[in-house]
């Protein structure tokens, strides 16, 4: 891979990305993170790929417009959690207060989204234990681990060994979806596949489950539009 910039206003950073599969060129812009992505032939040339790219510029600039905004989970800001909008406030040491819809983030934090995103994680483990316990119990089979991660490519996952993984984002997604989820990973723990009989024991598991898959399709991206981290270069 390389990478380019292509003139506009503003400026546009491009990969270029050769792959033997490809037989044309191709530009994809993600919706989480802004990248903007051009796979080409193997052996094509990479000056016509870049003419291509700036062919497509305007088609470039509007896909980057239409990406929902970035927010920094600092003092001020909100955040859905857990099914409620809820406002960051700096208060005396950090804490969630679900009653009040806050989230309270201590005076002294260097960094406030970082303590925030402490907060999150540890009410997303709390959530996802209690469901995956919940499913777990529903199909007889016991789980080895769960982990937390801030995954971009899947929301879960769940290894022959019966070690579940889940994204703590979930936490700002509606309940029923991080529940479906769960729901989701522990039918592997019986079915290690995408097959008739797993999504069969997902429907025994969460009835109409169908309506929080498609909420991810179509909304999950939005969970990645709020930043916890310093800004990258």
């Amino acid at each position: 891979m390389s990478e380019h910039v292509l003139e506009g206003d503003p400026p546009v950073r491009l990969v270029l990305r050769r792959s033997t599969r490809a037989r044309r060129y191709s530009l994809r812009v993600s919706r989480l993170d802004g990248r903007v992505t051009l796979t080409m032939p193997k052996n094509a040339s990479q000056a016509r790929a870049l003419e291509f790219a700036q062919e497509k510029a305007a088609w470039i600039q509007t896909r980057l417009a239409d990406r929902p905004s970035e927010v920094l989970a600092d003092v001020g800001a909100s955040l859905p959690v857990d099914g409620r909008q809820m406002r960051i406030e700096a208060g005396l040491r950090n804490h969630l207060d679900m009653e009040g819809a806050r989230i309270v983030v201590s005076q002294r934090s260097k960094f406030a989204p970082a303590a925030v995103s402490g907060l999150l994680r540890a009410l997303a483990r709390e959530r996802l234990a209690a469901a995956s316990d919940h499913f777990a119990e529903g199909v007889g089979r016991d789980y080895s681990r769960i982990t937390l991660r801030d995954t971009r490519s899947r929301w879960g996952s769940c290894s022959s060994a019966g070690a579940l993984m889940y994204s703590w984002r979930l936490i700002l997604a509606p309940p029923e979806v991080l529940r479906y989820v769960a729901a989701h990973e522990v039918a592997h723990l019986v079915e290690m596949n995408h097959g008739p009989r797993f999504w069969a024991k997902v429907g025994r598991l969460y009835p109409g489950y169908e309506a929080q898959r498609q909420w991810l399709r179509r909304h999950g991206e939005t969970l990645h539009r709020y930043r916890f981290t310093e800004q990258a270069d």
